[in-house]
């Protein structure tokens, strides 16, 4: 996040010959309370050493592409591991859109990226699943919450990574959307990487999301897929034998 052009980065600045605390504090303080929340503890657990290739079949293809859903994963995941290198090297990579149907694993792989940066000193990420997002940030009309809608709007275009789960089939309002599209345009100008997890395709983005969203998403991340025959959720629940309890 840049310096404070009031303060400074020190936090105090004077009224008078009175030293008071600066806004910017409060934002701070909330930037830092979205970034220990970033994950739940179960995917503080998801890392690169456990995304599991079992899952993807070498013998089902995706025609548009003609590689089998084994090797689309396997790009997918040298994407993730480069886009890390390459954050962690300071070089504003291109950010990523991983796009596929429910339970292919492109949250598990969005939070590898986010638990491998978060490890590096100093290294500051956002992570939000986009409907919860948007609640939060309706929550702010009540007179009572600490935070303004600008602060937490603020947070995600600033943060010098953000993570964007969820961006899926849902059915957004005209606010929603201009919400969306004010982080996404300003991370575009500023050009901030973005990791995004989507459950429509890019044929189907501009009909959910706008054409002007859309277009924005196409110029800040490179698309990624993932499919797989069965959703690794329940697979992971019928190994387990636990369906039906």
């Amino acid at each position: 996040m840049a310096a404070c052009t009031k303060c400074q980065d020190s936090g105090i600045i004077f009224d008078g010959k009175v030293a008071v605390r600066c806004d910017c504090m409060k934002q701070r303080t909330l930037t830092r309370k979205l970034e220990a929340a970033h994950l739940s503890p179960q995917m503080r657990n998801f890392t690169f050493e456990r995304f599991d290739l079992r899952y993807y079949s070498a013998f089902v293809y995706d025609e548009e592409r003609s590689r089998s859903y084994l090797e689309t994963a396997r790009l997918a995941l040298h994407t993730a591991r480069n886009f890390v290198r390459s954050f962690l090297n300071n070089e504003a990579p291109e950010g990523i859109l991983f796009t596929g149907p429910v339970g292919s694993g492109k949250t598990f792989l969005a939070c590898c990226i986010v638990n491998a940066i978060v490890t590096s000193p100093g290294q500051q990420v956002l992570f939000v699943v986009v409907p919860d997002f948007l609640d939060q940030i309706r929550a702010t009309y009540d007179d009572n919450n600490d935070y303004t809608e600008q602060q937490l709007l603020d947070s995600a275009k600033t943060i010098p990574l953000l993570v964007l789960d969820d961006l899926g089939a849902h059915h957004y309002s005209e606010w929603a959307l201009q919400k969306i599209y004010s982080i996404l345009n300003y991370r575009l100008n500023y050009s901030l990487p973005t990791i995004i997890t989507t459950n429509i395709s890019l044929d189907e983005m501009q009909e959910h999301l706008g054409e002007r969203t859309a277009s924005r998403i196409v110029q800040l991340c490179r698309p990624v897929r993932l499919l797989v025959d069965v959703d690794i959720r329940i697979a992971r629940r019928m190994q387990n034998g636990t369906m039906g309890r």
